[in-house]
């Protein structure tokens, strides 16, 4: 779930929490993407609340990040921890994405 979207001196900081199922996912998608169409590109996601993801998770993540990286930005994850920093090494999703 969505915790928090705060707009903080041009990156867009999202803060989740608990588990990110398919729903979840297409919420966090429809969100984010209108701060890519307005030119914003650097995004922070604070993952250290959130207990699981799911693969409609990941791949709304590899989406914000790719189409972030086509306007010159990029996704930093922060706080990945326990299985959901398991799920992220064992899809080799670590090397996508910078991280704190």
């Amino acid at each position: 779930m969505i915790h928090e979207i705060v707009v903080d001196n041009g990156e867009i900081i999202l803060r989740l929490h608990g588990k990110i199922y398919v729903d979840e996912a297409a919420l966090i998608k429809e969100k984010l993407f209108p701060f890519i169409d307005r030119g914003y590109s650097q995004f922070v996601v604070h993952l250290s609340d959130v207990t699981y993801i799911d693969s409609s998770g990941l791949g709304m993540l590899v989406a914000v990040q790719k189409k972030a990286r086509q306007i010159g930005g990029g996704v930093k994850l922060v706080g990945l921890q326990g299985g959901v920093l398991e799920l992220f090494e064992l899809t080799r999703l670590t090397s996508v994405f910078e991280r704190e």
